[in-house]
C-alpha cells in the first residue's frame, strides 16, 4: 500500500494546525447521553465524499473528526494522534487519516496505524445514518 501525505505547509506541520474546519454551521450537532447528532441538512461539509468536519467543546467529552469515504459511508474517528497527543487529523483521499504534524503519522479507514511513529491505533466511532440524521456513539 502506498502511503499518502497530505500537501501542508511546515508552519501548519510544526504547529500543528489541521485543514479540517469547524462546521459552517454550528447548530448542526449536539450531544446527549453518549450519543453525538448531525443533522446532515445543516452540515454540508459532509454532503460529498472527501468531505470532513471536526467537532470540540461544548458538552462533547472529546474532540471527533467525522468523515465521509469515497463510497459514502461516514467514519468518526477520536480527533487525537496517539503519537504527538494533542495534535489533530485530516482525512486522506480514499479513505483514512492522517496527523497534521511534521511526523505524518497515518491511520487507515478503521484506526490502524499504517505510517509514523504513532504507537497505537486511534479510536474509531460507529457512525450510523437514518434519513438525515447521523448518530455517532462516544464510548
Amino acid at each position: 500500500m502506498e502511503i499518502q501525505f497530505l500537501n501542508r505547509g511546515i508552519f501548519q506541520r510544526i504547529f500543528g494546525v489541521p485543514a479540517t474546519s469547524k462546521p459552517s454551521n454550528p447548530d448542526c450537532w449536539r450531544f446527549s447521553d453518549g450519543k453525538l447528532t448531525i443533522d446532515l441538512t445543516k452540515a454540508p461539509e459532509l454532503k460529498n465524499s472527501g468531505g470532513a468536519i471536526r467537532l470540540e467543546g461544548g458538552d462533547l467529552p472529546l474532540r471527533v473528526l467525522v468523515t465521509v469515504d469515497d463510497d459514502g459511508a461516514y467514519r468518526a474517528y477520536h480527533n487525537r494522534c496517539t503519537h504527538m497527543g494533542h495534535r489533530r487529523l485530516d482525512p486522506l483521499p480514499g479513505g483514512g487519516v492522517q496527523c497534521c504534524s511534521v511526523s505524518k503519522s497515518t491511520y487507515d479507514a478503521d484506526g490502524n496505524k499504517i505510517y509514523g511513529p504513532a504507537p497505537e491505533p486511534i479510536r474509531t466511532f460507529p457512525a450510523d445514518v437514518d434519513g438525515d440524521r447521523l448518530t455517532i456513539i462516544i464510548e
